[in-house]
């Protein structure tokens, strides 16, 4: 996924290293701590298992998928090591599975404030097209910019981590939520067809040509957080 703004590293140089810090940052900080306070909660319900598998950390070696957490910074797709846990009644699963995307939503709150109460402009990478190239010198023009783009792309991109594990297919933590309205013998079905769905819906884009993606599931909900967090920061819209 990085690899997309090489370019940068020619036009703006300042700016493909801001963006790569953010990223990097970003799916660090955030998957770790999704990770962790999952841990935490089931801890706090009286699951011990993840404290005994020693995942009770922000340490992000205990976290780190050497698969899964690689892909995310050249496809833009992957996954933290999944923490385990008890089986328990379907209430207590969910409450484990939402605190993962709570915790990205935290993340990027604190990200925006700066952003809301105007101390620095909303910026980030993900415009599209040549408009890229187009914005790089300006992200570059001062280090309130910077700080902008830094920020901005922290905060767009938990943002998105978040959305994207509350779509309520499995192994996705969206999916606990819905354990808790679909009687037992469905949801199995439903967990067993799980991870078929979800790689087809990675793939969507490119079967239809960009007809249909992930966003067009998460984008209103995408929307809405970032006006929330964001006031009217968000004139820049993200492809």
């Amino acid at each position: 996924m990085v690899l997309q703004f090489l370019p940068l590293l020619f036009d703006a140089p300042v700016a493909f290293v801001i963006i790569c810090t953010a990223f990097v940052t970003s799916m660090l900080t955030g998957l770790i701590f999704h990770e962790f306070c999952h841990a935490l909660v089931a801890d706090r319900l009286g699951d011990r298992l993840p404290r005994r598998m020693g995942r009770l950390t922000l340490d992000p070696r205990r976290h780190y998928d050497p698969i899964g957490t690689t892909l995310i910074f050249f496809v833009g797709f992957g996954w933290a090591k999944p923490v385990p846990v008890n089986p328990r009644n379907a209430t207590q699963m969910a409450a484990i599975a939402i605190a993962g995307p709570l915790s990205n939503f935290v993340i990027a709150g604190l990200a925006a404030l700066p952003i809301k109460v105007g101390l620095i402009p909303f910026w980030h990478p993900f415009v599209g097209g040549g408009a890229v190239r187009l914005l790089a010198q300006e992200w570059a023009s001062s280090p309130a910019d910077l700080a902008g783009l830094f920020l901005g792309t922290v905060v767009l991109l938990n943002v998105l981590l978040g959305t994207f594990n509350l779509i309520p297919i499995p192994p996705l933590d969206g999916s606990r939520l819905l354990d808790l309205v679909l009687p037992p013998k469905l949801a199995y079905e439903w967990g067993r067809w799980g991870p078929g769905m979800l790689m087809l819906l990675v793939m969507a884009p490119f079967i239809t040509g960009g007809a249909f993606s992930l966003l067009t599931i998460t984008g209103p909900f995408v929307d809405l957080l970032l006006r929330a967090f964001l006031g009217d920061a968000t004139a820049i819209r993200f492809s």
